[in-house]
């Protein structure tokens, strides 16, 4: 456990302490959270990922118990940023929910480290670590690999974004990143104008406006390849399908 105190990061995600960044992305998960659970929940919504109750352990305490127990690496729990957008884009009725988020966080540790790690656990222990039957996560993997279209990768630059608005967007404020905290942030605004959001932009300057596959200019980090949507225009476009289908 970690005080509250002012935490200064390193520059580089690679060397930053691990419980640090399950702290980060605990905190993007259950702000995305808190913003679908007030979705209601229609028939044609549900996926395998839905639990049929919302589990009784953190996002954050979840996370903890998965790297204690399996020694995960720091880029594949980055990479679950990354399959979150990924499955959006794919399937736009999918929301990370507090019936979802588990299941799929397990899944996606599963899939990731086998697919890009030297080494990895069995099912039986990834499952036996989230909590369900092992019959469970075989289904769940293949349904992850199906809905990220077997695309396990990205560059170390995409993660590395990541982790930059991890920090830049926690809503603690206690992290900042190694060196002038202020040249971070003033180069990250200059960029958004000449290049498509970042991944997890800050979720103020989104609105249900925007739409879930925008024409924007390619970012210069994913080069040519088609522009994803970020979590906060996920939870963007989410609110909008929700205001559509109110009865006039």
């Amino acid at each position: 456990m970690h005080s509250s105190t002012r935490v200064t990061l390193p520059a580089a995600f690679e060397v930053a302490e691990i419980d640090y960044l399950a702290l980060l992305i605990a905190n993007m998960l259950e702000r995305l959270i808190a913003h679908n659970d007030k979705i209601p929940l229609l028939p044609e919504s549900l996926t395998r990922f839905h639990s049929r109750t919302v589990p009784n352990i953190s996002v954050l305490d979840y996370l903890r118990r998965i790297i204690k127990w399996t020694k995960v690496e720091k880029s594949c729990l980055l990479l679950t940023l990354h399959y979150v957008d990924q499955i959006c884009a794919r399937i736009p009725l999918f929301t990370l929910s507090s019936l979802t988020c588990h299941r799929f966080i397990i899944s996606s540790i599963t899939v990731c480290s086998k697919g890009l790690c030297d080494s990895f656990c069995t099912n039986a222990l990834y499952a036996r670590v989230g909590g369900i039957p092992v019959t469970e996560l075989n289904v769940l993997e293949r349904e992850f690999l199906r809905a990220i279209d077997w695309r396990l990768m990205c560059t170390r630059e995409v993660l590395q974004e990541y982790y930059i608005n991890l920090i830049r967007t926690d809503s603690s404020g206690r992290f900042g990143l190694e060196g002038a905290e202020s040249e971070v942030e003033d180069s990250d605004m200059e960029s958004v104008s000449s290049r498509s959001a970042s991944p997890m932009d800050v979720q103020v300057r989104h609105r249900p406006s925007f739409s879930l596959l925008g024409t924007r200019e390619s970012s210069s980090v994913l080069g040519d390849t088609a522009t994803l949507p970020t979590i906060e225009q996920n939870m963007a476009f989410a609110a909008l399908q929700h205001s559509l289908k109110k009865p006039p």
